[in-house]
């Protein structure tokens, strides 16, 4: 079982230790995955436009977006204790992610839309750039998901959701970390050490679908895995638009 590792919480050793002692209907297939993923891409991109539309509307989205974010955690909290209800949550992770996703982007937009007008449509280009770029280099084995990089990409995976967690409950106390959200050197040098960790992600997620599916894991698992992708290509995303504004306002 030492194979099944992934830096992505939702993906990892005990996901599919413990979905295979389960019975079930039918198996994991990984064109199965890629379908469910698309739901639930649609799903996040729904209210993604939604909160969109209600930001420029006028209506103040702060309260909601952190209800969704929030909210978004606690779903992928029950589902990591309960993948048979993926076909449930999963949709409705995506729906509440999505507005809190929409509702970032939005703010982004408007807040640069004079020096990089373009910045939402850049990030969303660069995301499926990097995620067509990685998966190539999977597929190819151009880079390979061993035991060390798993290790490697796990560790600094989990560092990296501490520290964010830590500086969302400083936040709250008026105190922000400056080089979370300033284009200074270190800030943008930070940034794309967590895109790239981000994209090395895709990497351990693409080998965790594909050796789910080849020792026949349950059915509902193409949902629970279909979530997982979700939440690393929504971290990238985010994370290259951080990048992207750095670099916007370090040329104002």
């Amino acid at each position: 079982m030492a194979l099944f590792k992934s830096g992505n919480p939702a993906l990892n050793e005990k996901t599919f230790s413990k979905s295979i002692s389960v019975s079930y209907d039918g198996a994991m297939t990984v064109k199965g995955t890629l379908n469910k993923f698309g739901v639930l891409f649609l799903l996040t991109m729904a209210t993604a436009g939604l909160a969109w539309k209600m930001v420029y509307s006028g209506v103040d989205v702060t309260t909601y977006m952190w209800v969704s974010v929030f909210g978004a955690i606690g779903i992928a909290l029950v589902m990591a204790f309960k993948m048979q209800w993926a076909a449930y949550l999963g949709p409705l992770y995506a729906l509440v992610k999505g507005f809190a996703v929409g509702a970032i982007s939005a703010y982004y937009n408007y807040a640069f839309e004079k020096i990089a007008p373009n910045i939402i449509t850049q990030a969303v280009a660069l995301t499926f750039g990097v995620v067509i770029a990685m998966f190539l280099l999977y597929k190819f084995n151009v880079i390979k998901a061993t035991p060390v990089f798993k290790k490697i990409v796990i560790t600094a995976t989990l560092g990296i959701a501490v520290f964010y967690l830590i500086s969302i409950g400083l936040h709250f106390a008026n105190i922000d970390i400056p080089f979370l959200h300033e284009g200074s050197t270190f800030g943008i040098i930070f940034s794309l050490v967590v895109v790239g960790l981000a994209a090395m992600n895709l990497i351990l997620d693409f080998d965790m679908i594909e050796n789910g599916a080849n020792m026949g894991a349950p059915k509902y698992m193409e949902w629970y895995c279909a979530f997982g992708l979700l939440v690393t290509i929504v971290w990238l995303y985010l994370e290259i638009l951080r990048l992207l504004a750095k670099l916007a306002g370090d040329r104002k």
